[in-house]
This record gives C-alpha cells, structure tokens and sequence, in this order.
C-alpha cells in the first residue's frame, strides 16, 4: 500500500495521519522519540506491510506483470492499488477524498518536525495535491518517473504504464476483493484510543 491507504487505514486523528506517513520514512526500533499516538501509528502500518506483502491476492495480482518488471512489480502495485481507493473512494470512505486530503494537508502543514526525507516532499504533496490526483490514472507515469529516480534500476520500470493499462481490468479486480480485507486487519490492528 502506498500514502493514501495508509492514511485512511491509520486513523483520523493527526497522530494517526502523522504516524501512517513516517511509517514509510522512519526506519528501525521506535524508542520513544515519537509521540505514543505516532510510534502506534507507524506501527499499524508497518503490521499493514506485512499483512500485504504476505497476503495470496496480492500474490496473484503480482504474478500477473511479466518477468522484466518483477522485481519492481510490488511498487509498481502499490501506486495502482492507491489509484484505485482514490478512484473508488465512496465506496470505502464516509467523507469525500477531497475533505479527507485538506484534513492531511492541515496536519502536514502544521508539523514542524516531519522526518527529514518526509519535510521535503510534504510542501509538494500539499501543493499539488498528491493524494487527491492518484484519481487520474495519466498521474501514475509521473509517480512511477519520481520513483524511478530513487532507484538503482530505473530502466525496470520502464514500460510500466503500458502493462498497468494492458492489467487494469484484473488489478483493479485483484484491489476490489483484497482492500475490503485489509480494512477488516487495520481495524482490528488498532491499538486502544490513546
């Protein structure tokens, strides 16, 4: 799961949308130097990873890109699998995308302490509305470049927009009966109200 997922299966509370974000940028042993509703936070997504990445559909939905982009295919799903929760948004969330993204917008502009990779992209995220344009398939090439440049084989992705259009029918299948379940986990993986 990318940003988007993460932040609506983390919780509303901006300790939650702040920990479902740093779960992506901070690496190793939580020791405290968070604030409880945040270590929580990226714990949930970190039990949300492991969840995904161990979970049969998404198995499925990973064997379906060819051989060239395997390695690559898991990144490449989880910009998808955003794609389609923004997409599908009404049928998994109460508020409309748009207020839901203001609300993150909100807390990431307030945050002062961002881990130092996140406080970079955050202005960004904010000022083009990240989360809100995973809605348009076209926007997935730009995601997929940016990541490309981070990685010490962005030749793999090449070609990744074609077989994301030539798969979009069975992923999109392949998201619609696994996210309903990963709802179920990241509920049920909460911890008590802090």
């Amino acid at each position: 799961m990318n940003y988007l997922a993460h932040l609506h299966l983390g919780g509303q509370r901006p300790g939650q949308l702040l920990g479902s974000l740093y779960g992506d940028f901070v690496k190793g042993r939580l020791q405290g130097q968070f604030a409880p509703e945040i270590e929580a936070a990226i714990q949930l997504h970190r039990r949300i990873d492991v969840f995904t990445d161990r979970h049969p559909l998404v198995d499925i939905a990973l064997g379906r890109f060819s051989q060239t982009r395997r390695r690559y295919a898991g990144i490449v799903l989880d910009v998808f699998f955003d794609h389609c929760l923004a997409r599908d948004w009404s049928s998994y969330a109460d508020r409309p995308l748009e207020l839901f993204t203001a609300d993150v917008y909100q807390v990431l502009s307030r945050e002062r302490q961002l881990p130092e990779r996140l406080a970079k992209i955050a202005p960004h995220m904010v000022a083009n509305d990240w989360l809100g344009s995973y809605r348009e398939f076209e926007v997935l090439e730009q995601v997929l470049r940016g990541i490309s440049r981070r990685l010490t084989r962005p030749e793999e992705l090449a070609g990744a927009m074609e077989e994301l259009r030539r798969l979009y029918e069975p992923l999109s299948e392949d998201f619609s009966l696994f996210y309903p379940q990963l709802q179920d986990f990241a509920q049920n993986a909460k911890p008590p109200k802090i």
